[in-house]
């Protein structure tokens, strides 16, 4: 546990231990109403979930049309 400090902005600075543990440079943020909690995310997620799901298209045919829907959904 650590006590951070808000700067000007409102941004925190996680101390260099805790961040060590995190891993990378993304991280998910959820809001639980009294706290919030931040959760690791892996550099490439897609490639965590390779072989969980038992499906007939290839992987990186999956990824691209994944991204093409989540382009979509952004508008771009």
């Amino acid at each position: 546990m650590s006590i951070v400090e808000l700067d000007d902005k409102g941004r925190i600075t996680i101390p260099k231990r805790m961040r060590r543990i995190l891993g990378g440079r993304k991280v998910l943020l959820i809001d639980l109403g009294d706290r919030i909690e931040i959760i690791p995310v892996p550099e490439d997620p897609f490639e965590t979930l390779k072989g969980s799901f038992n499906i007939e298209k290839p992987f990186k045919e999956l990824r691209r049309e994944a991204e093409i829907l989540a382009e979509g959904e952004a508008g771009g």
